[in-house]
């Protein structure tokens, strides 16, 4: 479990209003974990999976990678084994290392890419404002410029989003879409959510990340600001937006994810035609960290649909 100290640099560093829904929300140590919290870590003295937050793996050596230019900034990308293209896209705040235990399992049959959204990790930070429009045309034109028609896209939280953002404005560039930990508008999300003690962690520990990684450590406040600004208003996809996704989809989630209500994920699956609903069990919003076989093997059983 994470210490009080710790959550309380977290909320210094971000503030009351880190998630929009969490702005008038009002806490205190004692009710950062919740009861059921509380319960299943006395249950056993080794905390649930879905209160842990394993180490970040690191990606094993590409094939290729660098610094793309696309749409007027630098987005770093890396790519892995050979075969069908998927294309994984990372959570807010993080880089693509997230999804180490996904890229090791799939390279060995698939042409995987990674890339640190616009900002993040090791692509250099922006002067402009982030959005999801910005997102998926980032991604859009990575692809142009690596050569990728389409893909098969894996998304995570923000990368998620982004997933469904491409899906519906540029829908001839996804073949598949495995969208995980996704809201579809600000009123999915649960209050509080970013205070509970593993997304504390997740937030300090991206700013470690990002002092490690970005070409410019001391603009890490910029990101915040940034995506801050971006998450008070987006997404804000409607029910005809969802309906319009056409390409097979998967929307996922974690039984216990911190900050997406359950019910909104599966009001996303169910707009969008034909859409396929998993939800991982005993994980949270970070399944690929805290089960990476049980979220591996529900990205394989999608890639060979």
């Amino acid at each position: 479990m994470i210490g009080i100290t710790r959550r309380q640099a977290a909320l210094a560093i971000f503030g009351a209003s880190y998630f929009p829904t969490c702005a008038h929300a009002q806490s205190s140590p004692s009710n950062l974990i919740s009861s059921k919290h509380q319960s299943a870590v006395r249950a056993d003295t080794k905390p649930a999976e879905w209160l842990t937050l394993p180490p970040t793996p690191t990606l094993p050596t590409a094939t290729r990678s660098g610094l793309a230019s696309v749409n007027g900034v630098s987005i770093f990308f890396a790519q892995f084994g050979g075969g069908p293209s998927v294309i994984f896209f990372h959570g807010g705040l993080g880089n693509s290392n997230y999804w180490g235990h996904q890229v090791r399992q799939l390279s060995s049959d698939f042409s995987v890419t990674v890339m640190d959204t616009r900002g993040h990790g090791r692509s250099p930070p922006t002067s402009g404002g982030f959005s999801y429009t910005k997102f998926a045309e980032d991604a859009a034109g990575l692809m142009d410029l690596l050569g990728i028609p389409s893909a098969s896209i894996i998304g995570w939280s923000d990368g998620a989003i982004t997933g469904l953002q491409l899906a519906m404005t540029r829908p001839e560039r996804v073949s598949k879409l495995f969208a995980f930990g996704a809201n579809s508008s600000i009123d999915g999300l649960k209050a509080n959510g970013s205070r509970s003690h593993v997304f504390s962690s997740y937030v300090a520990r991206c700013k470690a990340e990002y002092a490690l990684l970005s070409p410019s450590p001391e603009r890490w406040l910029n990101l915040v600001n940034g995506l801050r600004e971006m998450w008070r208003t987006e997404p804000n996809f409607t029910r005809q937006k969802l309906a319009a996704v056409k390409v097979p989809t998967t929307i996922s989630d974690g039984e216990y994810d911190e900050i997406i209500k359950q019910e909104h994920t599966k009001e996303i699956a169910a707009e969008i035609p034909g859409a396929r609903l998993i939800i991982l069990t005993n994980v949270s919003h970070f399944a690929m960290l805290q089960n990476p076989i049980q979220f591996n093997e529900a990205v394989s059983e999608f890639l060979k649909l």
